[in-house]
């Protein structure tokens, strides 16, 4: 990927001004993008492959536009209270409960569940993964600020943050304060000046095992101060890109901007927010009996076709989970796979030269899939357009040879845009000793082509057909045709 400084055409949605704006970021050819990542209390479910996904893809546009980018995603392992609200008990605590394990157990165990999720769907590793618990001196910092400056006050060792003192409370969701009633997400308390304030530091109850020491008495961080504190410290004053889920928007990302521009910061310059998804035409709902884990879905599904299906809708976009859309997103994906390991078979044995009209397809193709990615990384036209190049290099490939530098022209088509890009081509694997790994698989099927034309020949039957056999059980189809065997996945 080239590291030259990036053309500036690239337009995303602006959650906070509503509309669609050209990204011009703060620092030239830099990107800082920070990610609510997840809480770590049990297995990820449908809503955070989504959104990682999504925001994997938009990194991946950025990158690949020559952009360098600084991605920072949290994890919350404290602090997150059952109802996103500021009564109850820990997440955490309850998990750990429930499972006779510490809370730190439950962190790390769901973590490390968390990643190996995130690896199966070929989601980058983030920049920095800060954790809230190993940020509370940062939060109380910033708790401080804000009751120097006015908006935060003390009651009963919590402090909270005083929604009247900050007008500019409801700008990203668009709620005015005054339409704001009892009973929403932040639940009412006595200790509160107003129902609508939310906690920034919590007053540790006796047994409470998680509680550290402050300046209003042992206690924990409250769930939204932690991403306006560790964002501000790794991505730094007025920092380019905030991302997380829709369903995030009020009153996590809400309360963030709050407290850190009321505290006098400069905070995320653009706002991203994911869309949720639908599984049988209804919400995801525990309730519904329709809630699925990751590791659900993967011990059903090609992780890849999975990955598919998500980048085949927009990211503002509901998707939908259904046998119909997997079984769409799998020929979908299979019908890239198969032109791309035929254009990868094929290459070492093509003649030399270009075909120029084609290439000029090839071309036409990539460009139609980088405007996609442009025009607020629009990943269904960028799959259409792989599509389109699929259907050329298609007929190209049945009516003849297709010489050697246009073949590779259009293997590093799929592999930059489909792979790089979408992260679709997860099994070929990083280059290793200078050759990819798809070059060695390609030599290998040769090998054991030749091995069953020769038990073939010596009228070794059926050790030519338990051969056969063997490939298909791993995933591999071996076809007959005039001009000798062929495979493909």
């Amino acid at each position: 990927m080239t590291q030259s400084i990036p053309d500036p055409l690239i337009v995303l949605y602006d959650t906070l001004q509503r509309q669609k704006v050209p990204f011009v970021p703060g620092t030239p050819g830099r990107v800082g993008m920070y990610l609510c990542g997840p809480t770590v209390y049990s297995d990820a479910h449908l809503g955070h492959a989504k959104k990682e996904v999504a925001f994997d893809v938009i990194r991946r546009a950025f990158m690949h536009f020559g952009y360098q980018v600084r991605y920072v995603a949290n994890i919350t392992d404290v602090g997150h209270l059952q109802n996103d609200s500021d009564d109850g008990e820990d997440k955490m605590l309850a998990r750990a409960r429930l499972e006779q394990l510490e809370p730190m157990e439950v962190a790390d165990k769901y973590l490390w569940s968390f990643v190996k999720d995130m690896e199966a769907l070929n989601v980058l590793k983030p920049s920095i993964n800060p954790r809230a618990t190993g940020h509370i001196t940062e939060q109380i910092a910033l708790i401080e600020e804000l009751m120097e400056k006015g908006h935060a006050y003390e009651s009963g060792g919590s402090v909270y943050f005083d929604v009247r003192s900050w007008p500019g409370y409801g700008k990203l969701s668009g709620r005015k304060l005054d339409d704001q009633e009892e009973g929403t997400r932040e639940a009412v308390r006595e200790d509160k000046r107003d129902p609508r304030d939310f906690a920034l530091w919590k007053r540790a109850e006796a047994g409470h095992i998680m509680r550290w020491d402050s300046p209003w008495g042992t206690g924990f961080p409250g769930w939204h101060i932690e991403c306006s504190a560790m964002s501000l410290k790794y991505l730094g004053e007025g920092f380019d890109i905030h991302g997380g889920g829709l369903d995030l928007q009020f009153p996590h990302h809400e309360a963030e901007i709050a407290q850190a521009e009321a505290a006098g910061h400069a905070f995320a310059r653009y706002w991203m927010h994911n869309n949720m998804l639908t599984i049988g035409g209804e919400k995801m709902s525990k309730s519904k009996g329709n809630f699925l884990t990751i590791q659900d879905v993967l011990s059903q599904h090609d992780p890849m076709v999975v990955r598919f299906l998500l980048v085949g809708s927009h990211y503002r976009s509901v998707t939908e989970f259904s046998d119909a859309a997997f079984e769409s997103a799998r020929s979908g994906y299979r019908r890239l796979t198969e032109a791309l390991h035929e254009v990868e078979r094929r290459l070492p044995g093509a003649p030399a030269g270009q075909d120029s009209a084609l290439d000029a397809r090839i071309a036409a193709h990539s460009a139609a899939f980088e405007d996609a990615l442009r025009d607020d990384f629009n990943t269904p036209k960028a799959v259409a357009a792989l599509f389109g190049l699929t259907t050329d290099l298609n007929a190209a490939l049945n009516a003849g040879p297709v010489p050697q530098s246009t073949l590779t022209r259009a293997r590093g088509a799929y592999r930059d845009l489909g792979g790089g890009v979408l992260g679709l081509f997860a099994e070929a694997g990083a280059p290793a000793a200078g050759r990819d790994d798809s070059e060695v698989v390609g030599a290998l099927m040769d090998l054991v082509l030749k091995a069953r034309q020769n038990y073939r020949l010596n009228k070794q039957y059926a050790e030519a057909d338990e051969l056969r056999a063997t490939l298909t059980r791993v995933g591999v189809t071996v076809e007959d045709t005039k001009d000798g065997p062929r495979w493909k996945r």
